[in-house]
């Protein structure tokens, strides 16, 4: 987890992110009046397009306390009713596992422990993200206020398609090498993928979503990496085909990239210095979840 704290005087920021895989209420009020922001996305595999335009821990033993804490206060039907749970079940073959079904309940640990007050999220996290504030609520209401219900920041670019499959987001597990642009990849790469992303027999360049998804998907990643309205995209490229379009959206990729893949080459020749991070980052977590976890254990009677 890389976890950095901002402090100002008065109103400050304290902002945790960290690498991990995810309607507002307002938060119990805490004694230093801070506003911490959680934000994670899963450690494993290279992070990709989506990961960047949406949201970008070391793990310590207090996120499985929690989340064991936790699940005692959650019935079983509300986990089956999630929709990541029954889609992913039903691509599985209704094979799903017990670590599948309750991971919510790990997120929810994952942010609640740092007394988080906002979560930047993505479309697909609403549910998950209104079962955390739930189970804040419940824990409050059984033990006293002690959590903060934290707030969905619903970020403007919701969910970036598979480039392959454009009713499906881009995920870092996706067999298919081409649906999925990474961080990491090279230009020629990052070309390719656009090259052969699903579109359909029309040349125009258009937004609409339930029409042509394929399309409008390429759209929304134009728009998310220029800084400009999807409007404002679709009127630059009039007269431009597909085809040409497609190789201008990745050529704004890659300039959006290069600087982070500059920084990125230049971190991994000082290991010693992302070592050092990596240890700082784990100390702080571990200082912070402690502490909330100790006082947790405190108030449900298990010490």
């Amino acid at each position: 987890m890389a976890l950095y704290s901002m402090r100002k005087a008065r109103g400050c920021w304290s902002f945790i992110r960290a690498l991990h895989k995810g309607s507002a209420a307002a938060p119990a009020p805490q004694k230093d009046s801070k506003k911490r922001v959680f934000s994670g996305i899963q450690p494993t595999g290279i992070l990709h397009l989506g990961n960047y335009l949406g949201a970008i821990e070391s793990w310590v033993s207090e996120h499985t306390q929690l989340s064991w804490i936790l699940s005692c206060m959650v019935r079983l039907p509300r986990l089956q009713h999630l929709h990541q749970w029954k889609a992913k079940t039903t691509k599985q073959k209704h094979d799903g596992t017990v670590g599948l079904l309750t991971y919510p309940v790990l997120q929810a640990a994952d942010i609640l422990l740092y007394k988080s007050t906002h979560v930047p999220i993505g479309e697909d996290q609403v549910q998950h993200m209104e079962l955390v504030q739930d189970l804040a609520q419940g824990f409050n209401k059984k033990y006293g206020e002690f959590f903060p219900v934290p707030e969905s920041i619903l970020t403007s670019m919701k969910k970036v398609k598979s480039l392959r499959d454009p009713s499906a987001k881009m995920s870092k597990s996706d067999p298919d090498k081409l649906a999925t642009v990474r961080i990491t990849d090279s230009p020629e790469e990052i070309v390719q993928k656009f090259r052969k992303a699903v579109t359909d027999f029309t040349s125009e360049v258009t937004y609409d979503p339930a029409g042509r998804a394929g399309v409008s998907n390429i759209v929304a990643v134009h728009a998310a990496v220029t800084g400009l309205s999807v409007e404002e995209v679709v009127r630059r490229s009039a007269g431009m085909d597909t085809a040409h379009y497609k190789l201008a959206v990745a050529d704004a990729v890659i300039e959006k990239f290069a600087p982070i893949k500059r920084e990125i080459e230049k971190l991994k020749l000082d290991k010693d210095h992302l070592e050092k991070v990596l240890q700082t980052g784990s100390a702080k977590a571990k200082e912070l979840a402690y502490t909330v976890c100790q006082e947790v254990k405190k108030l449900v009677g298990f010490l």
